[in-house]
């Protein structure tokens, strides 16, 4: 007969080093307090707008692990909790991502968990009420989460649809904050930092942008996210001419309409007019 036993890796991200986050207003201190009483966040906000970063920054700050899931559509309730492997002669359970934040008392971020399937993220609930707790039907057992344990997910509102959005009955489970684009000074001080360049052209960019998210109206699935802004200003660093780095860094990814191109290459262009 085969034998059962715990294999795979911790998966668990300790951070050494700070990321750098600049906070817009109190969130690190709602933050700090949901932390204190356990209690499931859900974080809110276009993308590139500094979630993962927020919450990276905070995992520091506690000093806990941190797992993160990518949620797709083809993610399964066997991803997050895991399954048995057949190693040898042996059947082997391995943990999923959740588990072992569960049971090591992790921070585990499911990022856009819009994307998975409704039957997946049903196996959240009893984590995030007074049982804090997981069971593992293929194991017959019901994990208590570790004190330390933490639940985090994420979504784009923008995104929402019928048919994909989170019920409300998951949505009422956790504390909601709402994350956007930071006002021009503090990103600004953001594209600095992380791009690395000086305060004139990231100023520029941060303008430039402001004005390019009015084109939402006009056709944008996504309006120019702070970390399309940092690549950008990266690339400039880097060597390239300030129109090309936003052309490839801001305005290909973001459309593939000519006509909205070239009207947000106009909107860069009117910030960079050395280059056009």
């Amino acid at each position: 007969m085969s034998a059962t036993k715990m294999a795979g890796g911790n998966g668990l991200r300790l951070l050494f080093e700070e990321p750098f986050y600049q906070p817009v207003a109190n969130e690190v201190g709602v933050f700090m307090a949901a932390w204190g009483r356990r209690l499931p966040v859900m974080l809110k906000g276009p993308t590139g707008c500094g979630k993962t970063r927020f919450l990276e920054h905070m995992a520091w700050r506690l000093k806990r692990p941190l797992v993160t899931v990518a949620c797709h559509e083809d993610l399964t309730s066997s991803d997050l909790v895991g399954r048995f492997l057949i190693e040898g002669d042996e059947t082997v359970w391995q943990d999923g991502p959740l588990t072992k934040a569960v049971r090591e008392g992790a921070i585990c971020y499911l990022d856009e968990i819009v994307e998975a399937r409704t039957d997946t993220t049903v196996v959240i609930h009893p984590l995030t009420d007074h049982r804090r707790s997981l069971p593992i039907e293929k194991l017959g057992v019901e994990i208590v989460a570790h004190p330390d344990f933490m639940l985090v997910i994420s979504y784009n509102p923008g995104y929402q649809t019928v048919l994909k959005d989170l019920k409300p009955s998951t949505k009422q489970r956790f504390i909601g904050m709402n994350f956007n684009y930071p006002p021009a000074e503090v990103e600004t001080r953001i594209v600095m930092k992380e791009a690395g360049i000086d305060e004139a052209r990231a100023r520029a960019l941060v303008a430039a942008a402001g004005k390019a998210r009015n084109l939402k109206e006009q056709g944008l699935q996504e309006v120019t996210s702070t970390r399309a802004l940092i690549y950008a200003g990266a690339l400039m660093v880097a060597g390239l001419d300030a129109l090309e780095a936003c052309t490839v860094a801001i305005i290909n990814p973001q459309t593939d309409d000519p006509e909205l191109g070239e009207a947000l290459l106009e909107v860069f262009r009117t910030f960079f007019p050395e280059q056009g």
